[in-house]
């Protein structure tokens, strides 16, 4: 899950925004956490679409 879509307890900000020390806390965090946070969904789908698509060429090939 990416932090832009989470709001805080504390202060019913968004993560993002980082408004106080337990936004900033947490947003620090998820950044550490998952290298893909900043990653958009659609280029997590083409990049597993582009995946499949080379295992499936490859097992043309030995085929």
């Amino acid at each position: 899950m990416t932090y832009d879509r989470l709001v805080c307890a504390n202060c019913a900000a968004p993560v993002s925004e980082g408004r106080c020390p337990v936004c900033r806390a947490n947003r620090e965090r998820l950044q550490q956490e998952n290298f893909l946070s900043g990653v958009n969904p659609m280029a997590l789908i083409a990049l597993l679409a582009v995946l499949i698509a080379a295992v499936a060429l490859l097992a043309h090939q030995t085929a």
